[in-house]
């Protein structure tokens, strides 16, 4: 039985987005992922570019709320901003429920590629973050 992870922001747009393929990329077939929003609105095209840069494509993935997700079915909910940890205190799963305080990239002003940067900073820290989720899971 695959443990089965959910990855919940607020807009289901970047970061839960980013944190979803990534961990489908890494786990392979060890886990399944999910990802949903609060208040869901769209997959944000710069999140798209900036997962292309790592050769990782966001199709057919898409903005989803709490409803359209199996949530208590998770093992494991991983809250990725401060609004989601705040809304959703009784949001548990069998492993638990962790929190990565992760800011919005969407929030980020400037050029763009100074937003983009603000992105591509937010994508490594969620890559380095799942892929030692995934060796941790790989070992329990």
């Amino acid at each position: 039985m695959k443990t089965k992870i959910l990855f919940v922001c607020t807009g289901n747009s970047a970061r839960s987005q980013i944190a979803e393929a990534f961990a489908r990329h890494y786990a392979g077939n060890i886990l399944d992922v999910y990802s949903a929003g609060l208040e869901p609105s769209h997959v944000n095209p710069r999140a798209v570019a900036v997962m292309a840069e790592k050769g990782i494509s966001l199709d057919g993935q898409w903005s989803k709320g709490l409803e359209a997700v199996s949530v208590d079915d998770a093992d494991l909910v991983i809250t990725l901003c401060g609004d989601a940890d705040a809304r959703c205190p009784l949001l548990y799963g069998r492993l638990g429920r962790r929190h990565w305080p992760l800011p919005d990239p969407a929030k980020a002003t400037g050029s763009d590629d100074e937003v983009l940067a603000v992105f591509r900073h937010v994508r490594d820290d969620i890559e380095h973050r799942v892929q030692a989720l995934v060796g941790e899971l790989k070992t329990t």
